[in-house]
């Protein structure tokens, strides 16, 4: 047995370190393809990824326009320099960052985090120096690309089925962590961000953007009007982004001075090589586009795409971002003959500010859900698109949710059993080499993970439409602790303290309607929900609690899934000892320590929601 194995089924048998497991499972399950056939060489791919993107920029007719300076920005303190930072919070940065190693680092990332403190004084300078100066360091500014098969079946000899990553230095992206954080704070104290752009920020996720979504459709059937959801997709976004626009809209949000001349530091001059079965291309320049797997990259790109809310609210559209995903909704009478003229214009205006930008829509990809109000019967719109006819869909994939036209999630739920069981099948058939400990830590970073993403959507469902993955949950347990089929799954869902998925439900629409209450969390969440301030002084004032919906809302709530409104009611309904007891946690952790109130927290949380949450 060679010392590789040994070392590989001790970590199996311990799971003591979640990531090397992980690793370690994918290899067995998954083991690595072989050579690719294809005489495809480094300099192959390089050609065909600067080819692509030149054939798009060559699509576009009128040169990129400049955005002015709007007038709200006038009075907006500039950001004409970027600050220096300590050593210790580069220390900080260094620590904390996914340690990726890159072809271009002279020794791995991880190595590299090990001896920062040694090393920090001349990190530091480095850093510091880049910031004063207003340039970027040319060796920061060059990238690695691999081509990735986008999926094993798929043709190895066409050049099109790969994927490119880009790997940037790990030095580089410390330094883009420093100014991408002075950025970020410039833009949030000065509410330069847009509210409706949730890609990449503190307090936002994909889930919280679902849930802006999904609330106006919800509203929308709540007041009988119909809606329609646009999903719209781009061609290669990130890698068209024309530069001069690109420093233009900073300069219109303030930035000038030093802090101008770096970020046009950081976009000129950029590279990259591919690297291919142990050969590496020849460099090739970058002209256009935002550095893929950069940290500043994704908040660029939404500055950049800052003034196309404004566009879209112009017609009368509601929009939701999330970095280069855009939704479009937009709600009317069913008795409206002119739904399809006001989108097809709303959308040839959106193609044209695109193509000024130098961003591509492509019409093949995107998506139209059409969402009835009830009871009238679902709509037949013609929607054009770049001469091109979009026509709606049953079902659309949204950030990673499958929505459908009735917002029952019933092909969600549907998808995410699928591959949730055939997670479990590939676990079951290496549990006789796994420890319990070890099996746990797989089925809870790869299926209950997937029972939890954006589950706050499948609130107020009916127990029928969700308890597919509840049975995935009761086989994720049993195959935990390996016991046969029909074993009963109470006790051991207690020993893990898995709340039930109905449960888990509940309790993440608590934590959003608490969030949304007392923050942090987007404005577009807090918007929704209000504190109850009684007219005198009462028992039930010092309880916090949230306007409960009005009685239609109650039923609406019951009938279409309501989010927020079915967590503004699940919140005032809790029991003063309980909700005392939520708003004192973090006091609670102070007191007893993080170890002793987790244990509370858990056991607190299992009791009240599995044996008496109300529902």
């Amino acid at each position: 047995m060679s010392p590789v194995y040994k070392k590989g089924t001790a970590v199996l048998l311990r799971g003591q370190d979640p990531r090397k497991l992980h690793n370690i499972f994918s290899s067995l399950l998954n083991p690595p393809a072989p050579p690719s056939p294809s005489s495809l060489t480094a300099e192959d791919f390089a050609s065909f990824y600067t080819e692509k993107i030149e054939r798009i920029c060559q699509t576009f007719t009128s040169l990129p326009t400049s955005p002015t300076s709007h007038n709200q920005h006038s009075a907006t303190p500039s950001l004409t320099q970027l600050s220096t930072v300590a050593a210790e919070e580069v220390l900080q940065i260094t620590r904390s960052c996914n340690p990726t190693t890159c072809p271009l680092d002279p020794i791995p990332s991880a190595m590299l985090q090990t001896i920062s403190p040694d090393l920090l004084p001349f990190i530091t300078t480095v850093i510091n120096g880049s910031l004063t100066s207003g340039h970027v360091p040319t060796a920061f500014k060059k990238a690695r690309v691999i081509p990735i098969l986008k999926k094993p079946a798929l043709d190895p000899s066409d050049i099109s089925n790969y994927r490119p990553v880009s790997l940037l230095s790990f030095l580089s992206k410390i330094l883009e962590r420093v100014v991408c954080n002075q950025l970020s704070d410039y833009l949030m104290q000065n509410n330069l961000h847009d509210p409706n752009q949730s890609g990449f920020k503190a307090a936002h996720s994909t889930e919280t953007a679902l849930l802006a979504v999904t609330e106006k459709l919800h509203a929308a059937r709540s007041a009988k009007l119909s809606s329609v959801l646009i999903l719209l997709d781009l061609s290669a976004a990130f890698d068209t982004v024309n530069h001069k626009t690109l420093l233009s809209t900073l300069r219109s949000l303030g930035i000038c001075g030093t802090a101008w001349e770096w970020f046009a530091s950081y976009l000129d001059g950029r590279s990259y090589q591919v690297t291919w079965k142990g050969l590496t291309s020849a460099p090739h320049r970058l002209s256009t586009g935002v550095p893929q797997g950069s940290v500043l990259g994704p908040l660029l790109f939404s500055l950049y795409t800052h003034s196309l809310g404004k566009v879209i609210s112009s017609h009368g559209f509601s929009y939701h971002c999330y970095a280069d995903d855009t939704q479009l909704i937009f709600s009317f009478p069913p008795s409206d003959t002119m739904t399809s003229a006001r989108i097809s214009a709303c959308l040839a205006v959106i193609s044209s500010w695109m193509t000024a930008h130098q961003l591509k829509l492509n019409p093949s990809k995107t998506e139209l859900l059409i969402i009835p109000g009830d009871p009238s019967p679902a709509q037949d719109l013609a929607i054009s698109l770049s001469n091109s006819m979009i026509s709606p869909t049953a079902s659309a994939r949204n950030l990673g949710v499958t929505m459908d036209n009735q917002l029952s999630f019933s092909s969600h739920v549907t998808n995410v059993t699928r591959s949730c069981r055939f997670l479990l099948y590939n676990i079951r058939r290496i549990r006789p080499f796994l420890s319990t400990q070890a099996t746990q830590v797989l089925v809870q970073s790869l299926v209950i993970s997937r029972l939890d993403y954006c589950n706050s959507l499948l609130a107020s469902l009916p127990l029928n439409a969700i308890r597919p993955l509840q049975m995935i949950q009761n086989a994720a347990a049993r195959l935990v602790f390996n016991l046969p089929k029909f074993s009963h799954t109470t006790p051991l869902l207690r020993s893990l303290h898995w709340l039930p998925v109905a449960a888990r439900i509940r309790f993440k629409t608590l934590m959003l309607a608490y969030k949304a209450k007392n923050g942090p969390a987007p404005s577009y969440l807090k918007a929704l929900v209000t504190s109850r301030t009684a007219p005198r002084l009462l028992r039930s004032t010092s309880t916090a609690r949230l306007v409960p919906p009005s009685l239609r809302e109650k039923v609406y709530a019951t009938q279409l899934c309501s989010i927020l409104l079915y967590g503004a009611l699940l919140y005032s309904s809790l029991l003063y000892p309980i909700l005392y007891y939520f708003e004192r946690v973090a006091f609670g952790c102070s007191l007893l320590g993080v170890a002793t109130a987790d244990r509370l927290v858990r056991t607190t949380t299992w009791q009240m929601f599995y044996d008496g949450c109300p529902s």
